[in-house]
C-alpha cells in the first residue's frame, strides 16, 4: 500500500526521485529485510516495542544497524513493575500495548546489555484510561500503573559513555546552529539546552552529544573547579535513571488516555 503511493507524493512535494523507501520485515530480524550494519543515523519508533515478544532482539537489531553516534528515539508503554504472566497471555491487552509493556527498569538493563549508553528520558505521561477492562486489570494486578515514555538511546563509539561514580563534570555550550532551534535545543526530561549558556553534565552524558550527529553544534570541555555554570542535572543518577512515573507526576500534563504520546 505504501509503495503504491510513492509517485503521488513525489508529485505533490516536487521530488524528482523518491526520498523514502519502504521495506517489509520483523523488527526483531532487520537483517532479513536487508538493513545493513552501521547504516542509519536515527531510528524513530512509536509504541511498537511493547508489541514484540522478544524485546532484547529488537534493541540488538537497532544497535546493529545504527552508525556509531546514532540514536534510537522512541516512545513506548512501560509499567511500574513487572506485568504478571497471566496478563501477558491476554491477546487483547497485548494488542493494546499494555500486557507487553516493560517494567521501565528492564529497559535500563536491556539497553545497556546490547551496547547502548544508558537511556535518556525525554518525556513521560501516565496512562489513565477510563476503559473498565484496563481499570479492572490494574485492580487485579495490585494497582499496577502504566505510562507512555519517550527515550533516547545513543550508540557510543566506545565505552566512554559508560557511567561512573567518579564521572567528572563537563561544561556544555550549545551554539544555536540547529535550524528551528536557535534559542535552545530539546535534549532530555531536564529541559532544553539553551543557546549561548553553559550547562553542566556528567562526562558520560556529554560524550553522548560529542559522539552523536549533533557534535558540530556543541562546544564541550572540562569544567574548571572555579567555574560557575547552570547545572542541567545534579548528577549521573538524576540524569540517567529518572523514574518516568515520578517525572509524569512532576509534569503539567501528568495523565493521558492515549496509548503513546
Amino acid at each position: 500500500v505504501a509503495r503504491r503511493h510513492i509517485d503521488y507524493h513525489m508529485q505533490q512535494f516536487g521530488y524528482d526521485k523518491p526520498n523514502v523507501e519502504f521495506v517489509e520485515g520483523y523488527i526483531e530480524r532487520l537483517g532479513e529485510a536487508g538493513l545493513q550494519n552501521g547504516s542509519y543515523d536515527i531510528i524513530i519508533s512509536n509504541c511498537v516495542v511493547c508489541l514484540s515478544p522478544d524485546k532484547k532482539a529488537v534493541f540488538k537489531e537497532a544497535f546493529r544497524v545504527l552508525k556509531p553516534g546514532g540514536e534510537m528515539y522512541f516512545s513506548d508503554m512501560y509499567a511500574d513493575r513487572p506485568v504478571p504472566q497471566e496478563l501477558k497471555t491476554n491477546t487483547v491487552l497485548w494488542g493494546e500495548g499494555i500486557a507487553g509493556a516493560l517494567d521501565w527498569r528492564e529497559l535500563m538493563q536491556l539497553a545497556t546489555e546490547v551496547g547502548f549508553a544508558p537511556p535518556v528520558l525525554v518525556k513521560s505521561t501516565i496512562y489513565a484510561s477510563e476503559d473498565p477492562v484496563i481499570k479492572n486489570l490494574r485492580a487485579t494486578a495490585g494497582g499496577i500503573r502504566f505510562c507512555s515514555a519517550t527515550y533516547r538511546l545513543f550508540k557510543p563509539d566506545d565505552d566512554s559513555a559508560a557511567p561512573s561514580s567518579r564521572d567528572p563534570l563537563m561544561e556544555v555550550q550549545y551554539k544555536g546552529t540547529i535550524k528551528g532551534y536557535e534559542k535552545g535545543v530539546p535534549f532530555s526530561y531536564h529541559g532544553p539546552i539553551p543557546a549561548g549558556c553553559s550547562v553542566v553534565m556528567p562526562a558520560s552524558v556529554a560524550n553522548l552529544l560529542l559522539e552523536s550527529r549533533f557534535a558540530p553544534h556543541f562546544t564541550i570541555k572540562a569544567l574548571p573547579a572555579c567555574k560557575e555554570a547552570k547545572p542541567i542535572c545534579s548528577g549521573i543518577k538524576d540524569f540517567l535513571s529518572v523514574d518516568p512515573f515520578e517525572a509524569s507526576s512532576a509534569s503539567s500534563s501528568a495523565t493521558s488516555d492515549a496509548c503513546c504520546s
